[in-house]
């Protein structure tokens, strides 16, 4: 090993325990001592100059116990605060120095659940003499830092310090005296831990094959920094390629295209910049189908036809949001059907849509929310939230877009139906899951002292798609607004923006036209600001919600006896007014008669037993939670079990935790199986069950 080499390693090793602040300035002085501690003759490191306390170089003095002698470096925790000025959430510094381009060299380990490995970024350095690049990261273990210039390799200093719970910690590379603007190449060596936070390892027996092992990655929101070391904020955006080894017998794929196949390795490429939340993997026994000219479904060989079947309309999604928002830059767009604990009904990752088998309903009626991924390839991916403070650029586009999707394919009656039933939901999510943190209910949150876990609900998704709708009213309605949007994305594209941004674009198109004096009644600090619901209501189509509305009021104030003998409540409802209905009644506050008969006929009428849409079956298992049918316990938590996505079982655990006699076999059972979890919903759930 080169003396370059090694004094890097002694002075990582001063940092990391910070003998250097009050005895030695300069780390380097104390090269000899580190040294004897790097063979291992001597553990832990003591400071030398405190009173009663002996540097370890032979044996503790006699009357010293080692319970008297305390370490110079002890973990704290610490005030998260903001950890950098972009973002709130990340230690990197964007304004300094950006990624451009990122190469992945991973090599998969399923018997350690590790991926180990290099990444080289290519840096743009924007400030003069810049000392250090920030990075972030998450038990992540870095063997080595590298500066790559003019053909040689230069080892540089490094170290991990700041952590911050559930949030990760922040790695220091030290830069040369003199560090100029412009390009710099940093390899660094590393491997993640064999439980990274953004990593999902199942078994085997884990599996529909229950032949081979799969994983998967979940990086949104700031879980990236688990799997590889970088700047985990979507300030920053990047290119990338990827060279991943794998067993052979197994598929690799990423949130990129696949630029070449080997035996037991795969090469890809990302050409459109991306966040790093947004570098997915996936790797397992997966085959695919064809659904159109430039989009392909995978999965498990026991699903895949099946989920052909289901997501035949891709395609013709794919083309009307193209119609709405402008060219497709991803060039593929494939969905991959996830084992049933990826926690999310949906990822927009790039070129390769994560989505949930719960939506495997057999009669396209959950569909939906591949209209909402693929909205994402320019509301989200094309044009990104800075931070996620303003995560309602992102979702709130998205659901706007998603419902002229649907809008289009299937009428306008029913883009109204679905907003009005979004609101049904939002009304849900801030009597329970926010009712304890109203500052969560605004549209632009404060992180400052909260991860975006535990910011994260359908406030964004909703208050900011609402209000969308009613600036697009207030403009004169889609002939007029839909322009504006197609303009917003081609200004911003390859962006990251917060809601100025935005404001500023949407007064720079009208303000040479009639529509100028409109924009002066938007109350914007009300909509931004403002807690709870949203301030105003957009006039929406209520005919189809009308039904679901007088469903919900029979059900809810008349006896059993009395809905026996009532034909009305036999009328047939669409699968989506049936979910409606049904998210109606968990929300009316008194409900006649709620016992078992009332279920048993609730069930019967609509034939909910054999329902298979897991929207129905959900909402069923609230509703018998709600009527306290102890008997039934088992096939709730059988449903917990059965996904693990955050929709439908962080609400299960929150009722089952206001039911006395039923809350100590929900946490017994959440004990149990909360490993089979990501960690983004096991972190969450904790929280919703009192734990954490």
């Amino acid at each position: 090993m080169s003396i370059a080499k090694r004094v890097q390693q002694w002075a990582t090793f001063a940092r990391t325990w910070h003998i250097y602040d009050c005895t030695w300035q300069n780390p380097f002085e104390s090269a000899q001592l580190i040294k004897t501690h790097l063979m291992g003759l001597h553990k832990p490191i003591y400071h030398p100059m405190i009173s009663r306390r002996t540097l370890c170089t032979t044996q503790l003095q006699p009357e010293l116990h080692q319970s008297q002698l305390l370490p110079i470096y002890k973990l704290q925790k610490r005030n998260m605060g903001r950890l950098s000025n972009v973002d709130p959430s990340s230690y990197s510094e964007p304004e300094l120095i950006t990624t451009e381009h990122s190469s992945i060299n991973w090599k998969v380990d399923f018997e350690s659940t590790k991926l180990r490995g290099s990444v080289l970024h290519k840096f743009n350095v924007l400030s003069s003499n810049l000392e250090k690049i920030l990075l972030d990261v998450r038990d992540i273990d870095v063997k080595n830092a590298t500066l790559l210039a003019g053909g040689t390799e230069l080892p540089i200093n490094y170290f991990i310090s700041d952590p911050v719970p559930d949030m990760g910690q922040k790695l220091t590379l030290e830069l040369p005296t003199g560090t100029a603007k412009g390009s710099l190449n940093v390899r660094i060596d590393y491997e993640t831990a064999s439980n990274a936070s953004g990593l999902q390892w199942l078994n085997p027996a884990q599996t529909l094959g229950k032949k081979h092992p799969y994983m998967f990655s979940q990086c949104q929101a700031i879980h990236a920094r688990s799997v590889l070391p970088c700047q985990d904020t979507p300030a920053v955006k990047f290119t990338y390629n990827a060279v991943v080894e794998h067993p052979t017998e197994l598929t690799a794929l990423m949130s990129a295209l696949i630029d070449k196949n080997e035996p037991g390795k795969t090469y890809f490429k990302q050409e459109v910049p991306i966040p790093a939340y947004l570098v997915a993997i996936a790797i397992g026994k997966l085959v695919s189908r064809r659904l159109g000219d430039n989009s392909n479904v995978w999965a498990e060989e026991a699903i895949v036809d099946a989920c052909a079947e289901e997501f035949s309309e891709t395609s013709t999604m794919l083309k009307t949001a193209s119609d709405l928002c402008g060219p497709y830059v991803w060039k593929q767009y494939d969905l991959l059907v996830m084992p049933p604990s990826f926690p999310f009904g949906g990822m927009e990752n790039p070129c390769l849509t994560f989505v949930t088998p719960t939506l495997l309903a057999g009669d396209k009626s959950l569909a939906n929310v591949v209209a909402h991924e693929i909205a994402h390839s320019w509301t989200g991916n094309l044009v990104t939230n800075k931070n996620f403070e303003h995560f309602w650029l992102n979702e709130g586009f998205t659901v706007f877009v998603e419902s002229k999707i649907v809008g289009r394919m299937q009428g306008a009656k029913e883009l109204d139906f679905r907003m009005l039933s979004n609101l049904t939901e939002l009304q849900e999510c801030l009597r329970t899951q926010l009712s304890d943190t109203p500052e969560l209910t605004r549209l632009v949150v404060d992180l400052s002292n909260c991860g975006p876990d535990d910011a994260f609900s359908s406030v964004p998704y909703i208050k900011g798609s609402t209000f969308l709708r009613y600036l697009e009213d207030l403009l004169g309605g889609p002939s007029v607004f839909e322009p504006f949007l197609r303009d917003y994305l081609k200004k911003f594209a390859y962006k990251s923006i917060v809601t100025d941004d935005f404001k500023g674009a949407l007064y720079d198109y009208f303000k040479d036209t009639d529509k100028k004096d409109k924009l002066g009644l938007v109350d914007w600090d009300l909509w931004l600001k403002c807690e709870g619901m949203p301030p105003i209501i957009p006039k929406f189509d209520e005919s189809l919600s009308n039904v679901t509305k007088d469903l919900a009021t029979k059900w809810s104030t008349k006896t059993v006896d009395e809905l026996t003998s009532d034909a009305n409540i036999k009328q047939p409802i669409s699968i989506h007014q049936l979910i409606e209905f049904l998210g109606k009644l968990i929300e009316s506050k008194d409900i006649v008669e709620l016992n078992e008969r009332k279920i048993e006929l609730l069930e019967n009428t609509y034939n909910l037993g054999q329902s298979k849409n897991a929207e129905v079956r959900f909402r069923l298992n609230r509703l018998i939670i709600r009527a306290r049918l102890i008997k039934r316990l088992d096939e709730i938590i059988e449903f917990a079990n059965s996904n693990f996505r955050m929709k439908f079982c962080r609400p299960i655990y929150r009722d089952l935790s206001e039911w006395p006699e039923a809350k100590p076999a929900a946490v017994k059972n959440f004990l149990n199986i909360k490993d089979q979890m990501m960690a983004v919903c096991s972190h969450t759930i904790e929280k919703d069950l009192g734990l954490k």
